[in-house]
């Protein structure tokens, strides 16, 4: 049986990006390899109705600090842990792993998602920033392999860190199942009433943040005729950004057409499928898990034209300049008032989505891990 250790803080502590791919691949390894140990280190819970399955299934292993301060236990006494419980292999999920893990003679293997803290440094505080680029550059040269969560994101660990190409591997992410689950008419007039829905509208779903580009949306869809505005329902926390576009949304008088939502997970493929068209003209992403929600939806996607986006959306999303207001209420107007484009899209990013389907990344992801330990020769099948 294989030993594997996950650095699981974002899993059980995180609700965007990060940590829904965590329990995405964590979800998946125990369906199609059950038979393998999964050990979840992680410094603090959070318990809610993500994590409720983690801390309630056979299937791992969750182990908190036992005692001492919490700072310092995923980057050094975990490593006793590792130790004690005869891990294999151990998956820093979000850029990290334990400082000198390598002389326990602990295979090891880092998940770098993106390098906005360089890309885009004036969006992160000094500190913040120094922080994580010595973490990301100590996890990419201690680790003895990399997952890069797409092409971009690998081009990226090569043009800021001195690492050989042969040592990234991109293995793409997947989404939760409840996305892929057609919803029936009941649940949908259901999730209607509950956050009194229109009848149409556009969906925005992520960070409100400056690096997410609401505010260059909002300023499109005023350009827009009223007679080809739809409403657009924004599902996402945000602080100081937030704030900004909602004072540009009161000196325009804008407010009716943008509505701030807080949404049960379980509902959210819901808004998916019942929305006009989903937004996401990110200025930069590593890769864009939303995309594939709204992919595997079938509901049509505009997007940027930069970074990982083209690979998230393939040819079933349209491409806009995420910096221009007027590109993106172009590509809305052909959205909402080309009905043969739409169908076009939403046909050809279904297709395009079937490559990220958890079976297919998830023996990609096994697949590595045996190459790691040396048993590539006896990777399991996995269970169907």
């Amino acid at each position: 049986m294989l030993r594997i250790g996950y650095d699981a803080q974002n899993l059980f502590n995180n609700f965007t990006g990060p940590g829904n791919y965590s329990r995405t691949l964590l979800a998946n390894l125990a369906e199609y390899y059950p038979e393998t140990a999964y050990f979840l280190y992680t410094p603090r819970v959070i318990r809610n109705e993500e994590t409720h399955f983690f801390l309630n299934s056979p299937l791992y292993n969750v182990q908190l600090p036992r005692r001492g301060p919490r700072l310092f236990w995923r980057n050094f006494g975990v490593k006793k842990e590792l130790q004690r419980h005869r891990i294999q292999l151990y998956h820093g999920l979000r850029h990290e792993v334990p400082v000198g893990l390598r002389h326990l003679f602990i295979k090891s293997l880092v998940t770098v998602h993106d390098l906005a803290f360089r890309r885009y440094p004036q969006q992160y505080g000094f500190v913040k920033r120094q922080m994580m680029d010595i973490r990301t550059r100590y996890g990419c040269e201690e680790a003895d392999h990399i997952v890069a969560i797409s092409e971009h994101t690998k081009r990226e660990i090569l043009e800021y860190y001195d690492i050989p190409p042969e040592k990234i591997t991109v293995i793409y992410q997947s989404c939760h199942e409840r996305y892929m689950q057609e919803k029936p008419n009941k649940t949908r007039e259901a999730v209607r009433r509950r956050y009194q829905l229109p009848e149409s509208y556009l969906l925005s779903v992520g960070s409100i943040t400056e690096r997410k580009n609401l505010l260059n949306v909002v300023k499109a869809l005023e350009t827009l005729p009223e007679g080809q505005r739809l409403p657009l329902i924004v599902v996402g926390k945000g602080g100081g950004y937030r704030r900004v576009v909602e004072q540009y949304l009161r000196r325009r008088r804008m407010e009716k057409w943008v509505r701030f939502l807080e949404v049960r997970f379980d509902d959210l493929p819901t808004l998916y499928q019942m929305a006009d068209a989903f937004l996401y003209p990110s200025l930069y992403e590593g890769f864009g898990i939303p995309i594939l929600e709204a992919l595997f939806s079938q509901t049509p996607v505009l997007t940027s034209n930069t970074s990982s986006l083209p690979e998230a959306g393939g040819p079933g999303a349209h491409l806009v300049d995420p910096t221009s207001p007027e590109d993106i209420a172009a590509g809305l107007q052909q959205l909402l008032g080309d009905s043969a484009y739409r169908e076009r899209l939403v046909r050809d990013g279904y297709a395009h989505a079937q490559q990220f389907r958890g079976q297919r990344v998830t023996e990609q992801m096994m697949h590595l891990y045996q190459q790691l330990i040396g048993e590539e020769d006896i990777v399991p099948e996995p269970i169907t």
